[in-house]
């Protein structure tokens, strides 16, 4: 496990994440983000993650997030219609198939706890 630490998500510096073509439904969104740390077992992911507006697909891990800044609505295939601002938490299920759309710049922090 990493060591302890604080970091203020805001000025935060991200690094630019890939996002396949075939996920943007609308606009030019552009994903940036950082990991932060990684438990011991690879399982426990923590980190900063940001997208500019557009609209884009995305199949989801086992996931608690926080909303600090901006806002998007996130539907959930055969679910509900999560819509998120700064502050808001969210937990997304393994598996769930999702719709993102995202209205202003969107950054949060985030834990994924991925499979065994």
């Amino acid at each position: 496990m990493d060591a302890s630490f604080a970091l203020h998500i805001p000025d935060a510096e991200l690094e630019p994440e890939p996002l396949d073509d075939a996920q943007i439904l609308s606009g030019t969104p552009v994903v940036t983000g950082k990991l932060l740390s990684v438990s011991d077992d690879g399982r426990q992911l923590r980190g900063i993650w940001q997208i500019t507006p557009g609209v884009v697909t995305d199949v989801e891990a086992d996931e608690l997030f926080v909303v600090i800044s901006g806002r998007a609505t996130v539907e959930v295939e055969n679910g509900p219609t999560l819509r998120v601002g700064p502050g808001d938490l969210a937990v997304l299920r393994e598996g769930d198939r999702t719709t993102w759309t995202v209205h202003e710049t969107l950054r949060k922090a985030y834990a994924i706890t991925l499979p065994r």
